[in-house]
């Protein structure tokens, strides 16, 4: 269900998805209509096209839904400008913070007297208190995710010492952070998100563990939030070597420095084991690699050696539990339909292992 234009209030419940498209639009109409949606959905904002026709040429998207404590956007569009000025502030000042993940293009988001060069997988935090300004010299998306600060639990005093600071999305935390909002942004453009306190909690831990981690360790965090942190911080080391066939629970525990007891337990509150886990995202991979045109002359049991699976008989009998048929009957079923699996955007660790599927809430 599309919602009609309105800003939804983070800390609400979920809401109806929102979707603007400004190509359906009469030319003169789209960016004045794309420029009341984004400052609709978030705060009061003046956008400048950069394009030599200005506004004729303007071409945007936007996608928007509240997810329990958070408002979160799809926003794309042509070369532009974005800023928030006093007057803006003076006229509308909730008080939120902004996430904001660079999908595609490149970005400079400036607040403080500093600059962020952002660069597809990266991502800044900017207040809306204050005046900051976003430039894309080029078509982009970005995905960002809006909250009241207290929900961040870092006071904004020390918040604004890493306000416009680039988090890279190719390492640590940033890395986990990266994928689980690039993820959601996927999921949200496809259809509306259920389940939102679940989800947004969950994103709200990350955000400030990331955060955190640039000022104190993850140790320092609340234990609820230190254990989804280091869940994820598990799953993604696991996604990065799912085609390691040596990768032991043992070493997943050691590379975070916890026990294996401890890890298991962590798996054990989402109803599975670590092992299991490793199995299904393997295995996932597996039905995905079966599925795909481009590798159809690729033996069955290369491709799953390719996820892990050394045995050949084993793999047979694991994929047939997990789906039903065998390997082989897999393939040959997809590919006389003419219905294969489209292998997913390596620049997304969790997607790439078949993801975590947000809109049933199953996080």
């Amino acid at each position: 269900m599309t919602d009609t234009l309105g800003r939804s209030q983070p800390g609400g419940r979920s809401g109806d998805r929102m979707v603007l498209d400004s190509s359906v639009l009469r030319a003169a109409d789209r960016f004045d209509a794309w420029t009341q949606a984004v400052s609709h959905s978030f705060v009061p904002l003046v956008a400048d096209p950069k394009a030599r026709n200005g506004a004729l040429e303007f071409q945007g998207r936007l996608v928007s839904q509240t997810l329990g404590q958070a408002e979160i956007n799809t926003v794309s569009g042509s070369a532009m400008s974005v800023h928030r000025s006093e007057r803006s502030i003076a006229r509308d000042n909730p008080g939120y913070i902004k996430i904001g993940l660079q999908l595609r293009g490149y970005s400079v988001v400036s607040q403080d007297e500093r600059d962020a060069a952002l660069a597809p997988g990266d991502f800044a935090i900017y207040d809306t208190t204050r005046p900051y300004r976003l430039d894309f010299d080029s078509a982009f998306a970005m995905f960002v995710v809006m909250v009241p600060a207290e929900l961040l639990r870092i006071d904004r005093r020390t918040l604004s010492t890493l306000t416009a600071s680039r988090f890279s999305g190719r390492r640590g935390l940033g890395a986990v952070t990266s994928a689980m909002l690039r993820e959601l942004s996927r999921q949200l453009d496809e259809q509306p998100l259920a389940s939102g306190h679940h989800v947004s909690d969950a994103v709200l831990d990350l955000v400030t563990a990331t955060v955190s981690e640039r000022l104190e360790p993850i140790e320092g965090l609340p234990d609820a939030s230190r254990r989804r942190v280091l869940r994820l911080q598990a799953e993604n080391y696991i996604i990065h070597r799912l085609s390691d066939p040596t990768l032991t629970v043992t070493a997943i525990a050691s590379a975070h420095n916890v026990s294996v007891r401890y890890l298991q337990k962590l798996f054990e509150q989402h109803q599975t084991t670590v092992s299991g886990w490793i199995r299904s995202r393997r295995l996932e991979q597996c039905r995905r690699d079966l599925g795909a045109a481009g590798l159809g002359d690729r033996p069955v049991s290369s491709i799953g050696a390719s996820w892990g699976f050394t045995d050949a008989a084993a793999f047979a009998r694991a994929f047939r539990l997990e789906f039903g048929v065998s390997p082989t009957q897999y393939r040959h079923e997809m590919l006389a339909r003419g219905s294969t699996v489209p292998l997913m955007d390596g620049t997304s660790p969790i997607a790439q292992s078949g993801g975590l599927d947000y809109s049933s809430g199953s996080f």
